[in-house]
């Protein structure tokens, strides 16, 4: 008799919850949050990282503090293979990545440069070539002290 009472109660009780839980679900509306919009800072001095890799080239460019305003790479657009790591695709990233941050007035950069890919001397070049004034290049390329043994060389 008592276990009857218990099982009719535990029965009672999960279906009330259903009823409560599926009520205030119902109540509940989600709220839709706006379209992040990235809000450009006025400058006139930068930063701009280029890291330049067998694969690709990735280029950024921050504030004097270092935090990024924008950023780009050969594969974001749309270079695919070889072809992200060619000296056309990093003068194309630079392209791109200057018409990003044109509306920031950034006109003196400070350049570093990392890595050994097709890519480093272009994206540089390019850096010139559109309108922004290199102040300095510096080559922070990490250089092991004879640490950790090095990839086998691929022989096609």
């Amino acid at each position: 008799m008592a276990e009857e009472k218990v099982q009719e109660s535990s029965t009672k009780s999960k279906a009330e919850t259903k009823d409560a839980a599926s009520k205030s679900v119902s109540k509940v509306k989600a709220k839709k949050r706006p379209a992040r919009q990235s809000k450009m800072r006025k400058l006139t001095r930068g930063k701009v990282y280029i890291k330049s890799t067998y694969n690709n080239t990735v280029v950024t460019v921050t504030d004097l503090q270092g935090n990024a305003l924008a950023w780009q790479s050969a594969g974001s657009l749309g270079f695919r293979g070889a072809k992200k790591s060619t000296p056309y695709a990093a003068t194309q990233v630079v392209k791109q990545l200057i018409d990003k941050v044109k509306d920031t007035g950034l006109s003196d950069v400070d350049v570093s440069v990392r890595g050994i890919g097709g890519g480093r001397e272009s994206a540089v070049r390019a850096l010139h070539n559109y309108g922004l004034t290199v102040n300095s290049i510096k080559d922070v390329t990490p250089v092991p002290h004879n640490g950790c043994r090095l990839k086998k060389v691929r022989r096609v």
